[in-house]
């Protein structure tokens, strides 16, 4: 099966850092295979933020077909299986403690 641009995205929160206009935290999604990295500066690190930046981002770039990210409680939650089930979108997760599966983010979230 062949995959097209926009197909996969890795994503990941980078923070807290400290607070900027009300934002603690960088939401991190860069597509696997043209490596475009979208962020946005965001109050919190939840569920409801996270499913509005996807939708966002489905509407400007299609919707992929998976998406892959941490274990984190804002990546796993009833909130965030309705938004890919209603999408049709693949949650697939990084093995725990092995960064390396969702390196392009990782790679992103060490830039300066």
């Amino acid at each position: 099966q062949v995959c097209e641009i926009f197909d996969v995205w890795g994503i990941d929160f980078m923070g807290p850092f400290p607070s900027s206009r009300g934002n603690k935290y960088i939401l991190v999604a860069v597509d696997y295979l043209s490596k475009l990295v979208e962020a946005k500066a965001l109050p919190t690190n939840d569920a409801r933020v996270v499913c509005k930046f996807l939708k966002n981002l489905f509407a400007r770039f299609g919707t992929p077909r998976a998406i892959i990210s941490d274990r984190g409680t804002h990546f796993c939650n009833d909130q965030f299986a309705k938004v890919m089930l209603k999408y049709g979108v693949t949650h697939r997760l990084a093995t725990l403690y092995h960064p390396q599966t969702s390196g392009h983010v990782e790679v992103s979230c060490g830039l300066k």
